[in-house]
């Protein structure tokens, strides 16, 4: 009976890990609802903000401004990488490194420095040949405005004193709980699409529009961060949630097929050690 013990401990096995897939789908699933519920309730803010961001720009477009001043020759380029701290997530975290290399190739020839947010896309590249200027670890998962005006904020003094030429954000966007997609996004020099600026909202200034711009491009491009950072968040539970999931029910596959291997098995030592007795009662009978 050696080799059913040796499928009875399969099982056990396999159905121990079933319970630990079950909790973490339940703990994504939890962390999900949550994620997305503060993502939806960030969409008044970010309607109103980019209403007004876009309200005032069509005001001074003839005024060139540092965050909105491209420059003259771009030759490098800083990529600010949002990915997990941890995996278990299905291809959330693979879909960001392929979205990069492709970003690679595209600007191949030029510098490129890394802005890293998490800690798989961090041990991905800390032995790569790109260079990691800044990183944001360990979050846990967990989403705060501070940690997103903190980035932001690191990212505009960046811009500001030169460091690189142009800055673009890689992230998986939130369709559905089953469907995160990569999304690039660029983030210096900003790009205000002023013909977008359609409202029946007539603004008064005070001191002046272009004072009022200043203040608020920082405000905008924190909160750009922000809801990536939710979106990504989101994105990771649902994965990680569906990824989960599909372990259960392929541990519960298993558990079926190992359990009829034990029957067969069983059966099959019974109908041995009755055809051992039938046999040694034959020999006896002789």
């Amino acid at each position: 009976m050696a080799g059913t013990r040796d499928i009875k401990r399969k099982i056990l096995s396999v159905k121990n890990t079933q319970k630990v897939t079950k909790a973490m789908k339940m703990v994504s699933s939890a962390k999900m609802r949550r994620a997305t519920e503060a993502t939806l309730a960030t969409l008044p803010y970010a309607t109103k903000i980019t209403e007004v961001t876009l309200s005032i720009a069509s005001c001074v477009n003839d005024v060139t401004l540092p965050l909105l001043e491209k420059p003259k020759s771009v030759e490098r380029v800083a990529l600010l990488v949002m990915n997990s701290d941890r995996g278990l997530c299905g291809a959330f975290n693979a879909n960001i490194i392929r979205a990069v290399s492709k970003f690679q190739q595209e600007h191949k020839g030029k510098e490129i420095q890394l802005y890293i947010v998490g800690k798989n896309a961090y041990d991905h590249y800390k032995k790569g040949s790109l260079e990691i200027v800044d990183k944001w670890i360990s979050l846990g998962g967990k989403v705060s405005f501070e940690t997103a005006k903190y980035i932001s904020d690191t990212i505009t003094s960046a811009f500001l004193a030169k460091k690189f030429d142009e800055m673009y954000m890689i992230y998986n966007e939130f369709k559905s709980v089953s469907y995160q997609a990569p999304r690039e996004m660029k983030i210096f020099p900003l790009s205000l699409n002023v013909d977008a600026a359609e409202t029946d909202t007539e603004y008064l200034f005070e001191p002046n529009p272009v004072g009022l711009l200043e203040e608020l491009l920082p405000r905008y491009i924190t909160f750009m961060i922000y809801h990536s950072l939710l979106e990504s968040a989101a994105g990771e539970h649902g994965a990680r949630m569906v990824a989960m999931d599909n372990a259960t029910r392929s541990a519960d596959d298993m558990i079926k097929k190992l359990t009829l291997n034990y029957n067969k098995a069983r059966q099959a030592a019974i109908t041995n050690d009755l055809l051992d007795i039938v046999n040694g009662a034959e020999a006896l009978k002789g």
